[in-house]
Parts: structure tokens; sequence; C-alpha cells
């Protein structure tokens, strides 16, 4: 084999699958092949899988692979770890990568894995390195360079003639110009072309909210723009992507965009989006449980309560500090500005101790004693308000909903939380029959940036 570059590439997988249609989300995977190659030689590994559906009449007949064949068959998920295990550190390569990759991922996540290897789709390879070829679909490669065939459209099969054609190429081009070609494939999975085929010339030069969806149209990505067409052009023609980056574009069938009146409404836009789709490529923002402490007056000591975005008054309350996911991570950042600052644990409500015993804190050197009289409550009270002054949170201030004008249209936001944007008086007094909404602490972040820049002409609705 050392004229198949191992030393370069030292751990391939040469894979094919065969499947009950073309839709990764929708679709399940009936047939897996895999050829491991590294410095320990060529191991062949192949596995009929359960889909757990129907297989179409017309797959059926294309692949020869019957739902008889695959009833007893083991699932995905029970064939998962030991097919990662196949993969694991390999250059994964696959003919037209995208689907077969696709449909791993999938599969993969549904078992609750990970799957994010590097990829060399082979069709791309082939377009490189024989570029006077006009077609580079398997059957045409097989039948240009003579490859062997033993069963077409079955995973191990279609896996032996990738095989194949890897050790054709080096039989036919040098090393280095094969190392160059894969080099660049591996590190530009996204080429240029991917901007004709998403037609996104079609993009407006213009502020707003693009949206990358998958084959079934469900949204992977939403993401704000001052200028759509030279964002979503910016990330599909980079050179150089992240992994994650890599996997998004591979996957984006269908760009859609949202035009708004500028800046401002874009951002509010987008978070509002991000409320209504579970998108797999956004950052998860999993803020259901959003909390603040609100300090109450207990015994004279100034204590912390815990209070709730479901609270309809929370962006109203003038006495809330710091924003959490939940209230373990209140509680655990109170207790991190307690020992930084000496304050004690009792006093806070952090723990409940017998009067005159120090708290645990005090024990530990942390607390300066007022739990055991060594510190009076008031000034106990004046540095526990000091301690969490930087993270106050700023009250709604206003009476009620208002209306944040920009380039002709009205954003209308309501104790932090957006209503939506209106054009004309009518949408406005539909937007505000909704009543009060709950705290929004992605709008509350954007709106403080943003409301000093719009408050002369804010009105109040």
């Amino acid at each position: 084999m050392n004229n198949v570059s191992l030393h370069r590439f030292p751990r391939l997988a040469f894979v094919d699958l065969e499947t009950t249609g073309g839709t990764a989300s929708m679709d399940r995977i009936t047939e897996v092949g895999i050829i491991e190659v590294d410095e320990d030689g060529v191991r062949e590994w192949s596995s009929l899988v359960n889909p757990e559906v129907p297989i179409p009449p017309f797959i059926q007949t294309l692949t020869g692979i019957t739902d008889d064949m695959v009833r007893d068959a083991p699932t995905f998920a029970e064939l998962a770890a030991g097919i990662a295990r196949r993969l694991e550190d390999r250059i994964f390569i696959a003919h037209n990568a995208r689907f077969d990759y696709g449909f791993l991922r999938q599969a993969f996540r549904r078992t609750g894995r990970d799957f994010h290897p590097e990829v060399l789709c082979t069709v791309k390879l082939s377009r490189r390195l024989f570029p006077g070829f006009e077609r580079h679909n398997l059957d045409s490669v097989a039948e240009r360079h003579a490859l062997h065939v033993t069963e077409r459209h079955r995973a191990l099969g279609d896996a032996q003639l990738l095989w194949q054609f890897w050790q054709k190429i080096h039989d036919l081009h040098a090393p280095e110009q094969i190392e160059e070609a894969v080099r660049r494939l591996l590190s530009r999975p996204a080429l240029p072309s991917r901007i004709e085929e998403l037609e996104l010339d079609r993009l407006p030069a213009s502020h707003g909210v693009y949206i990358l969806r998958g084959a079934d149209r469900t949204p992977l990505f939403i993401g704000s723009a001052v200028n759509l067409q030279a964002r979503v052009y910016g990330f599909f023609g980079k050179d150089r992507m992240t992994g994650r980056d890599r996997l998004l574009a591979a996957e984006t069938a269908e760009v859609d965009w949202i035009e708004t009146s500028g800046e401002l409404g874009a951002l509010l836009l987008e978070s509002a989006l991000l409320r209504q789709h579970a998108t797999p490529y956004n950052h998860v923002r999993g803020d259901d449980e959003t909390c603040a402490w609100r300090l109450l007056p207990r015994g004279g000591a100034l204590q912390g309560a815990v209070a709730t975005s479901d609270d309809l008054f929370f962006a109203y309350d003038p006495e809330l500090y710091g924003l959490y996911a939940n209230p373990a991570k209140a509680r655990e950042a109170l207790r991190a500005v307690a020992d930084s600052q000496g304050l004690c644990h009792a006093l806070l409500g952090l723990e409940k101790t017998r009067a005159g015993k120090s708290c645990s804190a005090r024990a530990a050197g942390h607390c300066r004693g007022a739990c055991i009289g060594l510190e009076s409550v008031e000034e106990h009270n004046q540095r526990v308000r000091a301690a969490l002054q930087s993270q106050r949170l700023q009250a709604w201030p206003y009476p009620g909903p208002v209306a944040i004008p920009e380039n002709g249209a009205w954003h209308l936001v309501d104790g932090w939380a957006y209503l939506g944007t209106a054009h004309n008086e009518m949408e406005k007094a539909d937007l505000l029959k909704g009543g009060r909404r709950r705290f929004d602490r992605d709008v509350y972040r954007i709106l403080q940036k943003w409301l000093p820049v719009f408050s002369e002409k804010v009105k109040p609705q």
C-alpha cells in the first residue's frame, strides 16, 4: 500500500450508505458499508440496518434492499457505537459526501452522539484531478478507470469502488498533487459554487434577518445582518471555515430572508425568531427560567430571594440583581460574590443557622462575622448593596409599552419584551392587544445599547 500515501493520510474510511430516501432529517439508513485503511491494512465491514420505517418500492428496486431483508437487522442505535469506533479519527471519504455525511450525522444525533469528522468528497476530488472530464458520478468514475464493480447500489460494493478509485489516482498522479488537492478540499467544503447553487444574488443589500434551511426547510441557523447579501455571501464564499461552519454550509439547501427597517429591527426580529425555532447551529439560549436576585429586608438584614421572569412585574422591579438561567446558577453566583466580599451566607439567606451561631463561610474564613455580631447588620447591608450594585438590573423606564421609531417603522416594546414591528397605527393597535408579555433577556440586552440612541424619539403607547 506504499502507493496510496498512507504516510500523508494514515487513517482513512471509505463510506457508503443506502437509505429510504434523499432527505437526511426525514429518511433513514438501510445499509452501511465501511472500508478502513491504515498502516495495519485494509478491513471491510457492512451491515443492513432496520430503518424502522417502510422502504419505498422504487428504493427497493434501485438498491435491492427490501423490507423483509431489514426486518431482523439491527437498528442504527444498536450499531452506532461500533460505527463510531470504525470512523473515529479518520478522514471520512464518500462520493457526494454531503449526502452520506448528512445521513450519518442525523442518525448519530438521534442517538445523542456528535459526529464531526474531516470530510472528503470523491466527486470533488475527481473534478479537481481530472478536470477534462464532464461527468464525475460513480458510474462514470468506475467506467473511466476500469474499476471492478461488485454490487452497485449496495453499501459495501460502492465503498469498494471508492477505495479502488483512491488507489487508481495514486497510479496516475504524484503524491504531492494528491496531497494538495485533498488538503484544499478538506479545508474548503463550501466552494463559491454554493453561492450560485443557492441563488444568493437574490439577497438584498439591506438590513434584515437570514434563515439557513435544510433540505426539509427546517431552520438550521438564524442570523441578523446590516447587509444581508454581504453577510451570507461572506459565509459561503470564505476560504476557511470552522468545523461547525463546514457542517452548516454542507447542510444548507435554501436561504430565506426578511428585510427590516434597520439594525435594531433586525436584532429584535432575530431574537423573536430564535424563540420560535430550536435551530441546531445557533447557540442555545435556554432562558425559560430566567431569574434574578431580589433583596428583601428580613429581620433587619437584606436577604436574597429568587425572582423569576414568570412574574409579570419582573421587568418593573427596581431591586433585582443579575440575570441567571435558573435558581441553582443564581445561588452559585451569589455564594461566589459573598465569599469574595466577606458577606455572611446566613444573613443573605443562603443557609440557615441558629441565632448566634456562625455560618459555614465564617468557618472557611470568608464571612467577616455578621452572623455572630462582629459586624453590624446595617454595615453588612451596605456592603451587600455595594457588592451587587454592578449587577443591578435597569427597571423598565416607562409606565407601559412604547414605540421605538426606525426608518418609518415602529418597534413596540413593553417591559423589555418585544411585541413586534408596526408600519401604521392599525398594526400598532393589533400588537398592543396581546397585553403584557414576559421579560425577555435578549431584548433587555439589545435595548441596553439601543434605547439611549432612540430615547428622545420613543413614544409611549
